[in-house]
C-alpha cells in the first residue's frame, strides 16, 4: 500500500489466533498496524479467553469473539457478527477462509507472505512485511491498568514483600509432553529460597491439583494464581523477578512484563515458540519430553538469570 492508499485506511480488522502465547505474540503485528494507521479504528477477532489480553489495549474498537472449538459453525457467527461491516484494510494471521468473505479494500492474510525468520512472531510480521519493511520487530506487550495492578497488590500485600518467583507447570491434557515434574518445580523452588521471598504458581483452573503438589512440597509462602483471569495474572507476573515455566501461555504474559523467563520445551522447538522477549531463554530434551530436561540444567539456567539482574536494576513494564 502507498502513502495516497494509506490516507485512506480508517477501519481495520485484525484476525489473530486463539491460544493465549499465541495472542501474546501477536502484539507486535498490533502495535505495528496501529503506528502505521494511528487514526484508524482497529476491530480484533479472537478467541473469548485470549481476548482478555487486549481487554486494555487503547486504541481497539471491537473484540469480536470466535468460538474455535465450533470449527465451521464458528465461521458462520462470525459472519452474523460481521456482516454489513466494510473495512478498509483486513490484518488476517490466521487465514481460515473467513478473510474472504468479508468486504474489504485490502486484505492482508499468510498467503504468500515473507516470513522474516523461523520464530512465530517473525512469521506473523512477515503477513504485514509489505507495511513494516526491514525495520525492528517491537517486543510483545500486554497492557493493564490500575484496576488490575491493585488486584494484584492486595493479593500480596499480607506476604513478604521482595522477589518472587513465578512457577508455571502448565501441562494438563494434551500437553503432557510438556510436562516437567511436579517434584522438581518444587525442588527448584526451595533450591533457590534464598534469592526470593515466594513463589506464584501460574495456570488455569485445570491445573490446580498440580499447584496444590508443588504449594505442599514448598519450603516458600505461595500464591496460587489458577483463579485469576489473565489480566489479573499479568499483574501478578509483573512483580516476579524469574519465571521457570513449562512452554505455554503464562510464560508469554510473562516475558511480555518484561519478567525474564525460562521455557521448558517439549515437543515444540525453542527457535519457533520462545517468548520474544530478550530475556527470554529455553531449555529442551532430545527426547522431545520436558520431564527429561535435567535438573540441573534447570537450576542452572534459573541462577544464571538471577545472576543476570538484581531485584533492584528490574524493570516494570508500566502500561
Amino acid at each position: 500500500m502507498n502513502s495516497a492508499e494509506d490516507a485512506g485506511v480508517g477501519r481495520i480488522l485484525f484476525i489473530t489466533l486463539s491460544c493465549v502465547g499465541d495472542v501474546v505474540m501477536s502484539t507486535p503485528v498490533l502495535e505495528v498496524v496501529h503506528e502505521r494507521y494511528p487514526g484508524a479504528r482497529i476491530d480484533v477477532v479472537a478467541d473469548s479467553r485470549a481476548s482478555r489480553l487486549l481487554a486494555r489495549c487503547p486504541y481497539l474498537g471491537d473484540i469480536i469473539h470466535k468460538d474455535k472449538k465450533a470449527l465451521f459453525r464458528g465461521v458462520i457467527g462470525l459472519m452474523k457478527q460481521l456482516r454489513g461491516r466494510r473495512y478498509d484494510l483486513i490484518v488476517d494471521l490466521r487465514t481460515d477462509g473467513l478473510t474472504w468473505l468479508l468486504r474489504s479494500d485490502y486484505k492482508l492474510t499468510k498467503r504468500r507472505t515473507r516470513p522474516y525468520g523461523p520464530h512465530s512472531v517473525e512469521r506473523m510480521m512477515g503477513v504485514i512485511r509489505s507495511l513494516h519493511g526491514e525495520a525492528p520487530i517491537p517486543p510483545a506487550r500486554v497492557w493493564l491498568d490500575d484496576a488490575d495492578r491493585n488486584d494484584a497488590a492486595e493479593r500480596l500485600a499480607l506476604l513478604p514483600q521482595g522477589a518472587w518467583l513465578a512457577l508455571g507447570p502448565g501441562s494438563t491434557g494434551a500437553r503432557v509432553r510438556k510436562a516437567w515434574p511436579a517434584e522438581n518445580y518444587a525442588a527448584l523452588a526451595n533450591s533457590l529460597q534464598h534469592r526470593f521471598v515466594g513463589v506464584i504458581l501460574a495456570g488455569g483452573p485445570g491445573e490446580r491439583d498440580l499447584t496444590s503438589e508443588i504449594a505442599a512440597r514448598l519450603n516458600l509462602p505461595s500464591i496460587d494464581a489458577t483463579d485469576t483471569d489473565l489480566l489479573q495474572l499479568a499483574a501478578l507476573l509483573e512483580r516476579c523477578s524469574l519465571y521457570v515455566g513449562a512452554d505455554s501461555g503464562p510464560g508469554h504474559i510473562a516475558a511480555a512484563m518484561g519478567v525474564p523467563t525460562l521455557t521448558l520445551f517439549g515437543e515444540d522447538l525453542r527457535e519457533n515458540c520462545l517468548p520474544w522477549c530478550s530475556r527470554a531463554t529455553g531449555l529442551a530434551a532430545a527426547s522431545g519430553l520436558a520431564r527429561d530436561i535435567p535438573f540441573e540444567e534447570v537450576l542452572a539456567g534459573a541462577r544464571a538469570l538471577v545472576d543476570r539482574q538484581s531485584v533492584s536494576d528490574k524493570p516494570s513494564r508500566v502500561s
